[in-house]
């Protein structure tokens, strides 16, 4: 039969020519291929497909572009049921009578599909109907024999810690962030307490820093499960009854607490910036996030790289003119080069690429680090799955959009499995984490504090923000 296309890097790009022809599966329906490589299919033959038999095993390339993709049409819970379905009654593993050998050729491949999907796609497990099917199929795999029983356990010990490690780290998230609320609290209560604490109080080490923000992005990274690209984005499928997929459970929730990070380290920045009273501090404050910029671009983290650029270009922070004027912009003038959005982020597209095969080829750890700008990440994506269609006029699955996908998606998987080499400072990280962050208002109001506003506009404004704000107090 033919296969599945090769990926490079990961996943890679497949060419089509005009030879399209067909292969008929026993008792379902076609699957396309062009020039050997699948590009569309009913979605019952895909998950046929999916499914090993005594001489067949899927590529794992395509294991993974299926369950990525076809939660767009099925729940995973769904597919996995179908999937128990035509193992055991295609392999006949309810027969108690079944040939013991047929058993031994089938059930490592069966165990091996099981094991890839709870390794890449464990939250999906989360379902308790996910768990039910794995653990019917599981037992039937494993009550004749002693080796399977053992693999069955593994299998199942590697998914129970993953989601243990899933649940804690949420956990986490929301303790980190009830504290960053009550420090904004104190602040606002006693807003004189905390300027004398601020970043360079805590640590004057532009690298110290940069590698400290990269910590925590890898933290962050590494908990976005492939599937949350997908599920951000899906819609209704006008050929499944206008029912949409997952609209019954959290989507991409670690995901959304990625984006949230950026957004937190950008008005970090920009706080940082306006809250100290003198010109003199505040200019230095924009060179030393200037520095930490310049060290994660060196590092290969673009998403605080952009964050800090981000923060230092909100309003509240370009108006500072008096302050801007004492500060050497020539290195941010380079970084923002970098980051300029022109021509679709060609110039950050080139240094990614570079970033990448950097990562391909490294000798150390700290070389194989690759933090993407995230949010132009999710932009591509989207607008890769709103360019083409998810169905064919016949009604096919349009596969050859999806091997597109799991080819981006792919990338990210590999740049999320490094381990940050950086010693962990937890005061740094800490303070990153928790230090009170203004508002766009409570920015604005400490910008016209620091430096008085130029025009009538500006000036009205401030008032109105002094009489909003300071009567809170």
């Amino acid at each position: 039969m033919p296969q599945t296309p090769p990926f490079t890097g990961p996943l890679g790009t497949n060419s089509y020519n005009k030879n399209l022809y067909q292969t008929k599966e026993e008792g379902y329906a076609a699957l396309y291929y062009h020039d050997n490589n699948l590009v569309s299919g009913s979605l019952e033959a895909l998950i046929h497909h999916l499914v090993p038999t005594v001489d067949y095993y899927p590529d794992r390339t395509y294991i993974f572009t299926f369950l990525l993709s076809s939660r767009l049409f099925i729940h995973p819970y769904e597919l996995m049921s179908k999937v128990c379905h035509l193992c055991v009654e295609n392999q006949r593993l309810s027969d108690s009578q079944a040939d013991k050998m047929r058993i031994r050729k089938i059930a490592p491949k069966i165990l091996q599909l099981l094991t890839e999907w709870t390794e890449t796609f464990p939250y999906d497990f989360r379902d308790e109907r996910m768990m039910r099917s794995l653990k019917e199929l599981t037992h039937r795999l494993a009550s004749g024999d002693e080796v399977y029983r053992k693999a069955v356990g593994q299998m199942s010990q590697g998914l129970i810690r993953r989601l243990t490690v899933l649940s804690q780290y949420e956990e986490a998230l929301v303790k980190i962030n009830a504290t960053a609320a009550e420090r904004l609290t104190a602040l606002k209560a006693k807003p004189q307490a905390a300027i004398q604490r601020d970043m360079l109080s805590i640590c004057n080490d532009p690298f110290t820093v940069a590698q400290q923000l990269t910590h925590i992005e890898l933290e962050r990274l590494s908990y976005i499960g492939p599937e949350e690209f997908v599920q951000a984005f899906v819609q209704k499928d006008p050929l499944d009854n206008d029912k949409s997929c997952f609209s019954d459970h959290k989507k991409a929730s670690n995901l959304e607490a990625y984006v949230e990070w950026f957004n937190r380290l950008s008005y970090l920045v920009a706080t940082e910036i306006c809250m100290p009273v003198k010109k003199k501090h505040r200019a230095r404050v924009m060179e030393f996030f200037i520095d930490v910029a310049r060290e994660c671009f060196n590092i290969g983290n673009f998403n605080s790289l952009m964050a800090i650029i981000s923060g230092m270009n909100m309003s509240p922070v370009s108006r500072l003119k008096k302050t801007w004027s004492k500060v050497k912009t020539a290195k941010f003038d380079i970084l923002e080069h970098q980051m300029d959005p022109s021509s679709n982020f060609y110039n950050y597209r080139t240094a990614l690429r570079g970033a990448t095969q950097r990562s391909i080829t490294a000798n150390s750890s700290r070389e194989k680090i690759v933090i993407p700008f995230f949010s132009l990440l999710i932009k591509d994506i989207y607008f890769l799955n709103e360019g083409c269609t998810n169905r064919l006029q016949n009604g096919h699955v349009n596969f050859q959009k999806f091997w597109e996908l799991a080819k981006q998606v792919s990338e990210f998987m590999t740049w999320k499995k490094v381990e940050c080499p950086f010693e962990k400072d937890r005061r740094i990280l800490h303070y990153l984490l928790t230090a009170p962050v203004f508002n766009e208002d409570a920015l604005y109001l400490a910008s016209y504090e620091s430096e008085g506003p130029d025009n009538n506009m500006e000036k009205d404004r401030w008032k109105s923000l002094r009489s909003t704000l300071l009567s809170r107090v």
